[in-house]
Parts: C-alpha cells; sequence; structure tokens
C-alpha cells in the first residue's frame, strides 16, 4: 500500500532522514521509534506531503504523493498529531464534523447524508457520542485525543498517521486509544503508522517497527527483532533488560536504574530463622529474586518473607492460596512480599544448612515426611525445600538450581528406599512437594546451576543431606 524508496529529506536543504525505505501494508500497524532528534517526526510528515523528498520516492498504492491534490491525499491519509491545546471552542460534533470537509465537493458545499452516517460511526467507534455538544475545551486529555481521532477517522483514510498519539494520556486512555486503533487496524484494513517513545507500547500493539539513529534506519522487523538489549543500547544510550510479556508473545524492555539503593551486603543464612510450631519463617532485610512452586506467591517475583505453615493432615481447603493469604494477613505479613506454603511435617523437624564454597553460598531449609510416599493422598505429607543463594542468579541458573534439587531429593528417596504405594517404585517424590529458590541478586554473578557448577554442587550435597535428615526426623530415626 505504501512504499517508500530511499528517501532523503529534511529542513532548509539539510537531510534529516537519509536513504530510508520500507514498505507498509494494508491494515498493518506499524511504528516508528528512536530517541529524540532521530527523524521521527520529520519522516512522518514526509508520509504526509508536509515535507517533500529531496531524493527518492514515497508511493501511495503505486502513484507518487506527490501527483495528488491536497483533498486527495486528504482521502488516502489523516493525521492525528500530538494533543496540544486549542484555542477555538468548538463542540465535539462540529470538530468531528472537520473530517468530512476532503469528501466535499463544488464551490457550495452540503451536508450529505453519507457524511451524518460517517460522522455518527465516527462517534460511535471512539465513544463520544454522548457528549457531542459539548465543547471540546471542557473535555480531558484523554477524551479530546478521541474526538481527534473521531474527525480523522471521519475523513474515511486507508492510512493512520500518528504522532506519538499516546503523549499526556493516563494509562486506561493509552489501552483504550491503542486498543480502537489495533481494532481499525484488524476489523476494517485501516492501516496504521505510528511514532512512539514508549517502547513496551509500541511492542505490545505494532506489527512491524522501524527504529531510527540519526536519520537512518537501524532495524526494521517486528518487535522481538528490534527491541534486543545491544541495539537498545547502541541507540538510546542506556541499560536495559529484555523479558517477555507475561501474557502475550511480545517483549518487554526494563529499565535499570543507576542507583546505590539497589545495592546490599545482605546475606541469609540461619540467623534469618524463625521456627514455631505453627511457621517457619525467614524474613530478608532486601528483596529477594524468587522462583517458587509454593501455595502463595508462586512463580517468579521479589519477595522478603518466606512462610512455611504448619496443617493437619486432612486439611480441606477450596481456596488454599486466599485461605493462606488470610493466614498470613492475619500474622502481619505483607503478602504482596511474600512466597507462602503448606506442610503437614511437625514443624520442629525441621533441616537446615549453611554450605559455602569458594565465593558461593548458598541457605537450604528442608522439611520433609513421606509416609507410604502415596501420590495425592493425605498421608503423604510432601518436602518443601528452600534454596537462598548469596549471589545473583540467571534465568537459566534459577531453573538449573531446581533441576539439581530435585536430582538431589530422588537420590535421598532412592536411598531411603521410600517406594510409591500406587505403583510400587522408587519414589520420586509427592504431590505435595514445593520448592523455593531465592537469590540475594547481589555480589557475585551465578551464570550457571547445574550439578557439575560449585552452586550445583552446594545444592545437591545440602539438599540431600537435608532432606534425608527431615524424612529420619520425621520417622524418629533421629
Amino acid at each position: 500500500m505504501l512504499h517508500l524508496d530511499a528517501v532523503f529529506g529534511g529542513y532548509d536543504g539539510n537531510s534529516v532522514i537519509k536513504d530510508v525505505s520500507f514498505s507498509v501494508s494494508k491494515g498493518e500497524f506499524f511504528g516508528i521509534l528512536g530517541p529524540n532528534g532521530s527523524g521521527k517526526t520529520t519522516l512522518l510528515k514526509m508520509v504526509s506531503g508536509l515535507i517533500a523528498c529531496t531524493e527518492g520516492s514515497i508511493q501511495l498504492s503505486n502513484t507518487n504523493i506527490v501527483d495528488f491534490s491536497r483533498k486527495e491525499l486528504a482521502r488516502k491519509m489523516a493525521v492525528l498529531p500530538q494533543l496540544s491545546a486549542h484555542a477555538f471552542s468548538y463542540t465535539v460534533r462540529e470538530t468531528v464534523a472537520l473530517g468530512r470537509y476532503a469528501h466535499t465537493r463544488g464551490l457550495f458545499q452540503t451536508w450529505t447524508q453519507k457524511d451524518e452516517e460517517v460522522l455518527q460511526m465516527a462517534m460511535e467507534q471512539t465513544n463520544i457520542t454522548r457528549f457531542q455538544q459539548d465543547s471540546v475545551e471542557q473535555l480531558s486529555g484523554g477524551e479530546q485525543q478521541r474526538v481527534f481521532l473521531a474527525q480523522a477517522l471521519a475523513q474515511q483514510p486507508e492510512i493512520l498517521l500518528l504522532d506519538e498519539p499516546t503523549n499526556h494520556l493516563d494509562l486506561a486512555y493509552q489501552k483504550d486509544l491503542l486498543d480502537l486503533l489495533k481494532k481499525g487496524a484488524k476489523q476494517q484494513g485501516l492501516t496504521v503508522i505510528s511514532i512512539f517513545h514508549d517502547l513496551n507500547l509500541a511492542s505490545l500493539y505494532c506489527d512491524r517497527l522501524l527504529l531510527l539513529h540519526e536519520g537512518q534506519t537501524r532495524a526494521l522487523d517486528a518487535p522481538d527483532g528490534v527491541l534486543t538489549e545491544d541495539l537498545v543500547k547502541e541507540v538510546y544510550q542506556t541499560e536495559v533488560k529484555k523479558h517477555p510479556h507475561p501474557e502475550i508473545a511480545k517483549p518487554q524492555m526494563h529499565l535499570i536504574p543507576a542507583s546505590d539503593d539497589f545495592s546490599s551486603d545482605a546475606r541469609i543464612d540461619a540467623s534469618m530463622l524463625n521456627v514455631t510450631r505453627e511457621h517457619i519463617t525467614l524474613t530478608s532485610p532486601i528483596p529477594l529474586r524468587t522462583l517458587s512452586s509454593g501455595v502463595y506467591g508462586a512463580g517468579l517475583g521479589w519477595n522478603s518473607y518466606f512462610v512455611n505453615r504448619h496443617v493437619p493432615k486432612n486439611y480441606d481447603c477450596s481456596d488454599p492460596e486466599g485461605e493462606l493469604r488470610g493466614y498470613l494477613e492475619k500474622y502481619e505479613f505483607d503478602a504482596s512480599n511474600t512466597v507462602g506454603m503448606m506442610t503437614a511435617v511437625q514443624l520442629e523437624n525441621v533441616a537446615y544448612a549453611f554450605l559455602e564454597k569458594d565465593n558461593v553460598s548458598l541457605f537450604t531449609v528442608v522439611t520433609g515426611s513421606v509416609e507410604n510416599a502415596a501420590f495425592g493422598q493425605v498421608e503423604s505429607e510432601g518436602i518443601n525445600i528452600w534454596l537462598f543463594v548469596n549471589g545473583k542468579l540467571s534465568e537459566v541458573a534459577f531453573i538449573q538450581a531446581v533441576m539439581a534439587a530435585t536430582e538431589a531429593k530422588v537420590k535421598t528417596l532412592t536411598e531411603l528406599g521410600i517406594t510409591d504405594s500406587d505403583t510400587e517404585t522408587t519414589a520420586t517424590g509427592t504431590l505435595t512437594d514445593n520448592i523455593l529458590v531465592a537469590a540475594t541478586g547481589q555480589g557475585h554473578v551465578l551464570s550457571c546451576g547445574a550439578s557439575e557448577t560449585k552452586l550445583g554442587q552446594l545444592i545437591r550435597k545440602s539438599v540431600y543431606t537435608e532432606t534425608k535428615k527431615a524424612i529420619q526426623h520425621s520417622q524418629g530415626l533421629m
């Protein structure tokens, strides 16, 4: 639909845009990124025909845009600029109606039934019909932006150009506006080309991204191909970390503040552990990066409080997570900052140890009992393992730590001759087993937690030893 071929252009004979080429398809949501001064707005003005190319060409439906009259081009493309103050107090209806100018003909312009139908449809699409008689000046920033979007939609363009459309909008209005644009692109074939400052919003909504650097194309690809840590550092001169969005297959970039507030000499050890008949707790002086399968606070997160609560063998609850949250709040734990587990094991049988090798140290806490090792049955009380690593773990190291701990647990059960009563084979655990890996995120970087590494060796040794102690304690053998 739109094709730029080796485009150069700028102001007063100076080329701001240099040799930029790309194509945009019908119904595509296309994002333009780049730091201030990279040429984003200049490029958008060139696409809209406000600034002429000094070299190259811009083709719209195989026709050079210079061959369109202003009205003809307005019927093809509409522009939604950055939100700014407006001097004239038009009503919402009057403002949206201005979008029909591109479709009027002749000296004496008349308002037609089609104009009215398009006007009403644009206002309904943007959810502004209810205040069409209000003055635009009386509306909030988000409502004003929807009015000007309705004006652009009233042009019935094939392409909609936007310059930072979410600028000055709060979170809800940003989402509403971009959801509406994405819906228009998907359902009506509207082609959307938008400048973004927010890399994460661009990633969430755009099909492809163009990254400009000093007026030139630095990257042109799907969000995953453009939003890389190396590219963002190179172009924006700042450190970021890339992580996938938790719900959809799009990358998200996280800034890394340059601050001493995040540094600490905290070292997790037995002095932070508290054992009572009701629960075992560990309170960290700093938030720890955690990976947990616990009842509460499962998954990846940052937590300072760790609770292993004793429950009776016949504990039965339709909402264990909600019930445990109530328990945490009762004992005044910050539930938003806590990993919580449950166990039917008598807590005085807990086993724990601090191990250190060279510059790697680990504090391990285990509660466990495996009567009959019957999977899913109440007499199988389960094994809960806590691993506190004094160091900075990579994501791979977290996963490998879980694998090393599981290997050690299975080895312990095998040596103790514990079998699964259902299958009469060697037990590997129970359905109520849980594990926590927590790291201080400070000091030595541990990029690998596999069994053969120093960290892996400490995990295997401590989990094997402390799991064995915990089970034997529960059996009265120690």
